[in-house]
């Protein structure tokens, strides 16, 4: 755990830092560099988070093979592995002519996350620390693992802009390249149509009553199998919408509204942050909605940004700094924790380890239960890293230049 605490506690002195002196808040830099330095974090970890690293890098790599080998991909079925997320395919095949390496193509997958994501970060936090540690808190250990999912948020949020501006075609044009990354970005439609509309703190509580009562009904099942469901080569009994109440969605969501609600008549009243303020009305409302649902939640994290930036704005109010703020920053850490010790049952987080160094972590459950290329353990780059040309590996390039 204390690695993943120097993390959280890098931008945590520096909130405080600039919060003491007055600068900075703003310095994107800094952000970038500590975002760039997430990615590496992630995207060059051994496998880590669970069993969907697996799931994509052996779809990838029979992706990779066929890049390689014939380049046929409409014979060889490649598009039947996801085969309404056509773009996520593509992006497969895309990356599969530069490498044909399992770690290589997962560091390329969650250095276009990163980056996605410090686009959102910069454009629309007052505070680029205090909002990297609302990340930490909510999201940061998911982007280990549902590389899709994130992927499809990230992608999504790039469409904010044309929500604000009210450019409906140029917002379906990003809105569509991410349903075909994920599906389950379709959840991010009625964005469009909410957008800047100003909702009376009365109509927020009713609509979250509502969201709490349909979420108790059968209703978000039929709707979870119909949009949440991942693809045919995901195991769908992980993605059920019909178990017990999820009491810790119902703690997020009284807290999130309690500090929102809290602070409704204070909040800036430009169309920008209005539109940020409804995403994370509508990440709430999610949570309400699929509250019988284990991982129905992850439909919440299109409106992410929407949390981040607004309890960023919140928290960093002159009258806020002294108490909002600091029981953020407690809350995130917790949160943080509790994800860590729920994972770590597993052995998905630690110890550390990269793919520089060959083998795997002794007593990895998940290696041993979804490892379907030993020649991995025994050579990370057995699989060249690097392509030079259509078809070529590095060795390939050497040979044919002699």
């Amino acid at each position: 755990m204390w690695l993943y605490m120097i993390l959280f506690l890098i931008p945590v002195s520096l909130y405080f830092y600039q919060m003491r002196f007055g600068v900075g808040q703003r310095n994107a830099v800094q952000l970038g560099v500590y975002l760039a330095g997430l990615a590496f974090f992630v995207g060059m970890s051994d496998m880590f988070g669970g069993y969907d690293r697996y799931i994509y890098s052996e779809i990838f790599d029979s992706i990779a093979n066929v890049t390689t080998y014939s380049g046929n991909y409409n014979v060889n079925d490649v598009f039947s592995y996801f085969p309404s997320e056509k773009g996520y395919t593509m992006l497969n095949i895309i990356i599969s002519f530069f490498t044909e390496n399992r770690y290589i193509f997962i560091l390329i997958l969650t250095l276009i996350i990163y980056s996605c994501l410090f686009v959102s970060i910069k454009r629309y936090a007052v505070n680029y620390p205090f909002a990297i540690i609302l990340f930490l808190g909510l999201w940061f250990f998911f982007t280990f693992t549902y590389l899709r999912q994130v992927l499809g948020a990230t992608v999504v949020w790039l469409s904010l802009p044309y929500v604000i501006d009210r450019k409906l075609w140029k917002f379906l044009l990003i809105w569509l390249l991410a349903c075909t990354l994920h599906k389950s970005a379709v959840i991010f439609f009625p964005v469009y149509f909410i957008g800047a509309h100003v909702f009376a703190k009365d109509d927020v509580i009713k609509f979250m009553i509502i969201a709490l009562l349909f979420g108790i009904s059968p209703i978000p099942n039929a709707l979870f199998s119909a949009y949440g469901d991942m693809s045919q080569v995901e195991l769908q009994s992980d993605y059920s919408a019909s178990g017990g109440l999820r009491i810790e969605y119902a703690i997020e969501v009284i807290f999130f509204l309690w500090i929102i609600l809290k602070n409704y008549q204070l909040y800036d009243v430009s169309k920008t942050d209005r539109v940020l303020l409804n995403l994370s009305l509508m990440f709430c409302a999610t949570l309400l909605f699929f509250i019988r649902s284990d991982n129905g939640g992850r439909l919440s994290w299109y409106y992410m940004i929407g949390v981040i930036c607004t309890l960023t704005n919140i928290a960093t109010f002159r009258i806020n700094r002294h108490n909002i703020a600091p029981l953020l920053i407690i809350v995130c850490f917790l949160l943080m924790a509790r994800v860590y010790h729920g994972w770590q049952a597993y052995m998905n987080l630690y110890p550390y380890k990269t793919f520089l160094t060959d083998g795997h972590r002794k007593g990895d459950p998940v290696f041993d239960n979804y490892e379907y290329d030993v020649n991995y353990d025994g050579d990370k780059m057995y699989r060249d890293p690097l392509r030079f040309a259509w078809g070529f590996t590095i060795d390939q390039w050497k040979t044919y230049n002699k």
